[in-house]
């Protein structure tokens, strides 16, 4: 198994795939993915994504269409996507995903957890480079051959497909995304969810000690309602 898989395994077992998180975290996308193609999820291939990623935690489709209604609502604010990068203790290097409507506010309260926490927030590009920015996709592939599909979706760059009892994973870079998730859609190939993830190029291993540190930080970061996803070099276990 390659670097997806191992990264997808860790991340399992984190906190910030606690229910009420991931509906905020839904709520936000359907606004953007709203904003940017319109109400419409036949004619709005991001949206059609994010609402198959609402399903997948179990998101209540009344939550879901009201979202929409919301966002289409002229009166509704647009949340603006904004990066962050810095390090933690012990020179673990962090990346930040956020959706804000306020930035003055999420650049005020990102700057205080590493203040807080004896890190320190980077300028833009510091850290941003040790990341590979990575598509995925959860598929239904019961029935299918993997590796006939995999020479299949390997013109469109595809680096890597595993299955685990969640389904069936395929990573590839960022810029696939579309071409794969039309290529899915058209053979009728069932998608559960999909995203983009940034996965750390090479970890560095603490001592458990210093990973309480890097933690109490992550932590900080994970609880802030504009922050979408915390990313960072520090070898995670695998253990179940």
């Amino acid at each position: 198994m390659g670097r997806a898989f191992e990264f997808r395994k860790a991340r399992k077992m984190k906190r910030w795939s606690a229910m009420s998180k991931a509906f905020t975290r839904i709520g936000k996308d359907i606004v953007m993915a709203v904003k940017e193609g319109g109400p419409d999820p036949d004619a709005n291939s991001r949206l059609r994504a994010v609402i198959q990623n609402a399903k997948a935690v179990n998101m209540p489709k009344d939550n879901v269409e009201r979202a929409i209604k919301r966002a289409s609502d002229k009166s509704q604010g647009d949340y603006k996507e904004v990066l962050f990068e810095g390090y933690a203790q012990h020179g673990i290097a962090v990346l930040i995903e956020t959706a804000t409507d306020n930035n003055t506010r999420t650049v005020a309260n990102v700057r205080s957890y590493f203040n807080k926490c004896d890190g320190s927030l980077g300028t833009s590009g510091s850290v941003v480079f040790m990341f590979d920015h990575s598509c995925n996709f959860r598929i239904n592939a019961e029935g299918m051959d993997l590796e006939e599909l995999e020479l299949e979706l390997i013109d469109f760059g595809v680096e890597e497909i595993f299955e685990d009892e969640d389904g069936v994973h395929i990573y590839a870079p960022f810029e696939s995304f579309g071409a794969i998730q039309a290529y899915l859609e058209e053979n009728n190939i069932e998608i559960l969810s999909s995203g983009f993830e940034r996965i750390p190029q090479v970890t560095k291993k603490l001592t458990q000690e210093q990973a309480a540190d890097v933690e109490k930080l992550l932590e900080k970061l994970e609880e802030d309602d504009d922050v979408q996803n915390v990313y960072h070099t520090m070898e995670e276990s695998t253990e179940e």
